[in-house]
């Protein structure tokens, strides 16, 4: 069968198409037909090599996100059966090939049957980043009513997600953005005040909405040096959560302030092979919320087929990107 697949890390040019052995179904795991995938960070951070401790042999197969039909399932199955629409977290990290692929072989623990309102291309784009937010929000912020939640990015993936998540516990949300555009974008997923941190720096901002006194929580889906600012943005005693500690920081500010903080990183079950059904049952949680109209996904205005991985990658680090880049297969 037909796959995207990458024999070296390095840029967007290291994609080619290839011929690949069809998967041999084995205990637990149902074989998919793939209709359509999404490109997130992680997908680029493996294809250039900055997370080398992930990449799937070569050649390797790309991509978390997938949706599509099942076409067979191994004995011992229960959550799915032939024929049933599913998406899902498929891999594409270590030992499970990823998306870019006519056919795939999923764990049945990572997937879930599909939202019934939605379609099979936008049920490809929440599975990374809905997982992600609800790791953070639903599972580990412990926010109550009218707590005042900080999202730094919260225009992007995981953030319009964790926007949406933080308005269903009842807090105010507070979020970041680089211009006039993105924060009309968080305002239209329900959050309640635009920060332009461009234009306004923490402190400014602090003082401005908590009195000096600080957030109750900060969810920083940027990480690196941003976390500090985090730290600065918190309240004494309160939690910061972030996506990216890939940083060299001093600690001190968060020993100072008493500061909790949480890393989120979602494909541990994925990797660890412990608590997979977590996955599962996350999307299952998420399936409800967008089915009621919950929750809603930000699509950018450009798409690409699987024969173009190229270029959305290429596309994605140019900065253009706003929302989740749908792609769709074209290899069957």
């Amino acid at each position: 069968m037909k796959a995207m697949v990458i024999n070296k890390t390095g840029g967007p040019e290291v994609f080619e198409m290839m011929d690949i052995d069809f998967p041999e179904l084995k205990p637990g795991y149902v074989l998919v037909k793939v209709v359509a995938s999404s490109l997130n960070p992680l997908e680029t951070k493996i294809r250039s090599g900055l997370t080398p401790a992930i990449i799937p042999p070569f050649p390797a197969v790309l991509n978390a996100d997938f949706s599509g039909s099942v076409m067979r399932v191994s004995e011992g199955v229960q959550k799915v059966k032939i024929g049933d629409e599913v998406y899902g977290f498929v891999g594409g990290i270590k030992n499970e090939w990823g998306a870019l692929a006519e056919y795939i072989l999923v764990d049945e623990d990572l997937l879930c049957i599909k939202p019934g309102n939605l379609d099979f291309n936008e049920a490809a784009m929440f599975p990374l980043v809905g997982i992600t937010a609800w790791r953070a929000i639903i599972e580990n912020s412990n926010i109550k009513t009218n707590d005042k939640v900080l999202i730094h990015g919260a225009a992007g993936g995981v953030g319009h997600i964790a926007v949406q998540l933080a308005k269903l516990l009842n807090a105010k949300v507070y979020a970041t953005v680089s211009n006039k555009e993105k924060g009309e974008i968080a305002k239209s997923f329900g959050a309640d005040y635009i920060i332009n941190y461009k234009t306004e720096d923490v402190e400014q901002y602090v003082n401005k909405y908590t009195g000096g006194s600080g957030f109750d929580v900060v969810f920083d889906t940027i990480g690196g040096n941003n976390l500090l600012n985090s730290f600065n943005a918190v309240k004494i005693g309160g939690l910061v959560l972030t996506t990216n500690t890939r940083v060299t920081l001093d600690l001190s500010l968060m020993h100072s302030k008493s500061i909790a903080l949480k890393a989120i990183f979602m494909v541990l079950p994925v990797i660890t092979n412990a608590n997979r059904y977590e996955i599962g049952n996350i999307l299952n949680e998420m399936k409800s919320l967008i089915e009621a109209g919950n929750l809603r996904i930000l699509k950018d205005k450009e798409e690409f087929k699987f024969s173009e991985i190229a270029k959305a990658h290429e596309y994605y680090e140019s900065g253009q990107a706003t929302g989740k880049i749908l792609l769709i297969n074209d290899l069957s």
